[in-house]
């Protein structure tokens, strides 16, 4: 922090109280008059705001007027997300499939495609110099900020930005699609060489390679992979693509769609919602906790040890004091989140053949106590389960992909949903996105 910068921030910190004080809203004020905090309302269940035909999401269902918990589902345009990963063959990578599944509502024909992943490989190019002269140029660590900061600069190298037709929405969608592996990895690779001393290497995107395929080739120095880790980066992907239009990151894109703004902007404050702790980045903090109950639990396989260890952690005596284990439960599903189902098979073969099938013993391990012992000490009926980023730091850490691309490879696979929301939002669009906030403030005047 620069010396000016110093002065403003002991200011600010001369102001905090002051800002707190003024700013706060207490907990009976909202339930005063009904306001729904986060939109949810106080069984967790989001306020009704719009209609999609994209994708959908079920935790329970309705039986005599009551809600009862149910196995999750995720459905992508009329299919079980289940259906769609075990309709693949065992070396065929679906990400392109489901892309274009997500994004003109259909499954396409092989000769559709072919086209769609024709088009995807000519478009992952950047403009001449684009990675000299912005990726390269004030590098850091936080890779989200840095392709947010690549995206709204290829707004000015669109000549056709103003062109508000479908068409252009669509052709700019695919190109996004298409450069975002390398937004990410090259973005990662400047924070590495000029920051943490790395020597530095960017390799050419081949389109004759998948989304999954080029992110590993592009990702490691000798540009190597193997089938296994491919199909299961793929299939980590292909989990990621949507998850309705509430997430906050997709209703972002919906809000600042419907004011009428372009793509590139949209898609920014979309990454911007992502890269917030509390949306994007969960996984990170569940491969910090396992980390945490390694150095404290001596026998992986000893339930009453990794028992004990997490009943500190949820009585806020252990890690880092919240009383969270991190990865169990979510805000839609109840028995189980079916993302996390099939990420745990993905998780069981990488471990086995990268030989780590201890690690993997500890996270089922954590899986089962946590399972019941939340549902114990939290007097949950319904039970909890893992949630999709229980496994995912673990799949991407055997993947030797760097932390600091945990949160981007999120993004990688979401701008798919992000766009086609994005295009639902532009068909249907009657109205700007605007709820209403009541005034409490106290009148100084009259």
């Amino acid at each position: 922090m620069k010396m000016n910068d110093r002065d403003v921030y002991d200011y600010a910190l001369e102001k905090e109280k002051e800002c707190v004080e003024k700013n706060y809203i207490s907990d009976k004020l909202f339930h005063e008059y009904g306001v729904n905090r986060g939109l949810r309302d106080e069984s967790g269940q989001g306020v009704l705001t719009g209609l999609t035909r994209i994708s959908e999401l079920n935790g329970f269902k309705s039986v005599h007027g009551k809600r009862v918990p149910i196995e999750g589902e995720l459905w992508y345009r009329g299919y079980r997300i289940s259906t769609l990963v075990d309709s693949l063959g065992k070396d065929e990578l679906g990400f392109e499939k489901v892309a274009y599944l997500l994004l003109f509502g259909k499954m396409p024909t092989p000769e559709q495609l072919d086209e769609f992943f024709q088009k995807l490989g000519e478009s992952r190019r950047l403009p001449t110099n684009f990675v000299r002269d912005v990726i390269m140029k004030a590098p850091t660590h936080d890779i989200m900020n840095m392709m947010t900061r690549s995206i709204l600069t290829l707004a000015s190298y669109d000549e056709n930005i103003g062109d508000d037709s479908i068409a252009n929405n669509i052709r700019q969608a695919i190109e996004l699609i298409a450069v975002f592996p390398m937004l990410a990895i090259y973005s990662y690779h400047a924070d590495n060489h000029y920051n943490n001393m790395q020597s530095m290497y960017i390799h050419r995107p081949d389109p004759s390679l998948s989304t999954a395929e080029n992110f590993l080739r592009m990702l490691r120095p000798d540009s190597s992979y193997t089938q296994l880790e491919a199909k299961v980066l793929d299939t980590c992907l292909l989990l990621h693509m949507d998850h309705g239009g509430g997430n906050n990151s997709t209703f972002t894109t919906r809000v600042v769609t419907s004011t009428g703004s372009d793509t590139y902007s949209a898609i920014a404050a979309a990454m911007s919602s992502l890269k917030g702790p509390k949306h994007g980045g969960a996984n990170i903090r569940v491969m910090n906790m396992m980390d945490d109950i390694r150095s404290h639990v001596s026998n992986y396989e000893d339930e009453e040890e990794v028992r004990t260890y997490l009943g500190k952690i949820l009585d806020r005596q252990a890690f880092d004091g919240k009383g969270l284990i991190y990865g169990m439960g979510h805000a839609v599903y109840s028995l189980s989140d079916p993302r996390e189902l099939i990420l745990k098979n993905c998780a069981e073969s990488l471990a086995k053949a990268k030989g780590r099938d201890k690690d993997m013993a500890l996270y089922k391990m954590v899986e089962k106590q946590a399972s019941t012992l939340i549902a114990e000490k939290r007097h949950i009926v319904k039970g909890v389960s893992p949630n999709v980023d229980f496994y995912s730091g673990f799949v991407y850490e055997m993947l030797d992909i760097p932390i600091e691309l945990y949160t981007p490879l999120f993004a990688i696979a979401r701008i798919v949903g992000w766009s086609a929301h994005r295009l639902e939002e532009i068909i249907g669009m009657g109205k700007i996105i605007r709820p209403a906030y009541r005034s409490i403030m106290e009148h100084n005047e009259k």
